[in-house]
């Protein structure tokens, strides 16, 4: 398709997307671009990143490798489940957010993100630059989700929770960083739902900020799993950032709680316990497979944590955490995930871990 026209149905795309928000409605509008996708039953492969770069080392050298590795991929698009940057000693300033917006446009096919608490929550850090948090995801919502269309260099139309049920600096706002989409049978979600006890914790909690967020997204979510199941998905997927924690395991790395109860038992305080209350319902009635994906405590890893309230686990639940890093181990450590897609299989998902040739140290490429 000459590149004349495809940028004329990309600007309709935008201006016909733009109007439905302006009317209060959502769609799922594939760009033509996207039609030769093929039947809705054929598998494809797409990418999953986040907590990364962690250092400027990082940003200039490993995140480079792993754009280019991802983009040899023919991925079908690509979600970064949020941190763009070490959680102190680094600016949360404007010009963070405008070089991802670059990174994620070098990306072939569509390419998302969900917000993560170095991203915003923890801005109001003094040694972040002490910006008021709510300014900055009011910022982000600005530059990342201005439009309902994804980014990446071929971008498609996503649904967007445009209700003003989230709150701004200066009051009720759109939770536009809340989207779903579709490709095949597969429906796909991101949801803004940071570490930092989900902006309850911290240098300035926010509980207003939280209670509001915290109702969009359990209804972000129900209706995610409505429209699944309405539209005949095989399989969903959900993207956050934050390790909510899910049972009394591994407590140096995320919340511990009563996995029959969802109850927190550590002491702190709890922004995860009515929203995983509300997903354990909706996985256990949608029976189909449930992909959850975080990031937040840099510990690749694929398993099955989520129980019921009788103590059985949930089997068509796999809990994702792609990997991450902690810049203090001194190493240019930035991997991703591949997802393969195959609605036609059992499972759906099955993941293939993607060490960067250009990114290993202690084991070069052979």
């Amino acid at each position: 398709m000459p590149r004349s026209l495809l940028r004329r149905l990309h600007s309709s795309a935008t201006r016909l997307s733009a109007g439905l928000i302006t009317l209060g409605l959502v769609a799922c509008i594939p760009l033509p671009a996207h039609a030769d996708q093929g039947e809705a039953n054929a598998a494809y492969a797409i990418g999953l990143w986040g907590d990364l770069p962690y250092s400027p080392v990082q940003e200039a050298v490993g995140l480079p490798n792993l754009l280019a590795d991802m983009n040899a991929q023919k991925l079908t698009f690509t979600v970064h489940n949020g941190d763009l940057k070490q959680g102190s000693g680094s600016l949360c300033d404007d010009a963070l957010f405008h070089r991802a917006v670059g990174w994620f446009n070098t990306l072939q096919g569509a390419a998302m993100f969900t917000p993560g608490d170095n991203d915003w929550t923890d801005c109001d850090r003094p040694a972040n630059g002490g910006f008021n948090s709510r300014e900055r995801l009011d910022r982000e919502r600005q530059v990342f989700f201005s439009t309902p269309l994804s980014m990446g260099r071929d971008p498609i139309v996503q649904e967007v929770q445009t209700e003003a049920l989230c709150l701004g600096q200066a009051g009720a706002v759109p939770c536009v960083e809340n989207r779903r989409w579709k490709v095949g049978r597969v429906t796909y979600v991101t949801l803004n739902i940071p570490g930092s006890c989900n902006n309850l914790c911290d240098t300035t909690p926010d509980p207003a900020e939280f209670q509001v967020r915290n109702a969009a997204n359990i209804r972000w979510l129900r209706e995610s799993f409505a429209a699944a199941a309405q539209t005949g998905s095989v399989a969903l997927m959900i993207i956050a950032q934050a390790n909510p924690g899910w049972d009394k395991s591994d407590p140096t790395r995320a919340p511990v709680r009563d996995p029959l109860t969802l109850e927190q038992t550590d002491g702190a305080p709890d922004g995860y316990k009515e929203y995983l209350l509300a997903l354990r319902e909706q996985v256990i009635a949608f029976r189909r497979p449930v992909a959850y994906v975080h990031g937040d405590s840099h510990y690749f890893r694929i398993d099955k944590p989520f129980l019921d309230a009788r103590g059985r686990r949930l089997e068509n639940f796999t809990r994702v955490e792609t990997f991450g890093d902690n810049a203090a181990n001194g190493n240019n450590d930035v991997q991703w995930l591949k997802v393969l897609v195959d609605p036609k299989s059992r499972d759906v998902f099955s993941y293939q871990p993607m060490i960067v040739p250009g990114n290993r140290e202690a084991v070069p490429a052979p």
